[in-house]
């Protein structure tokens, strides 16, 4: 009898612990205080990565076509990152900003399409909707 009132203590301080009784007057709407941290954290500014891989098939050469290639891809990569914002600022931001792009381009060679891959990344700066 003594071990059943043990156990039954036990499970009950458990219960009280994990259950509390009261409820708070700041707990009354605890959906009104997310709403407030989401309407916050949509005025942080936050960062969107995206990457690209592009190829540009043509001669991968040093000839004067070669070159202009590797002028088209660069721009190609350019191109996409200052539309970029206002794709983003359609779907998800309310404001947008190009913090930095970077393009590498890497020649294809010896296979079934010979010219160049362009790699870009862009970063963009944006606070959501």
């Amino acid at each position: 009898m003594w071990q059943q009132a043990r156990h039954l203590g036990i499970v009950l301080t458990a219960i009280s612990t994990l259950c509390p009784f009261g409820v708070r007057a700041d707990d009354a709407s605890p959906g009104r205080d997310r709403t407030e941290a989401n309407a916050e954290r949509r005025e942080e500014p936050i960062r969107i990565q995206v990457s690209v891989n592009l190829l540009f098939p043509g001669p991968a050469g040093e000839s004067e076509e070669a070159v202009k290639l590797r002028e088209r891809a660069r721009r190609s990569v350019y191109e996409m990152a200052a539309g970029e914002c206002a794709l983003v600022e359609q779907v998800l931001a309310k404001t947008c900003r190009l913090e930095s792009v970077s393009v590498s381009l890497n020649r294809q060679s010896g296979g079934p399409a010979e010219g160049y891959v362009a790699a870009g990344n862009f970063v963009l700066r944006t606070t959501l909707k």
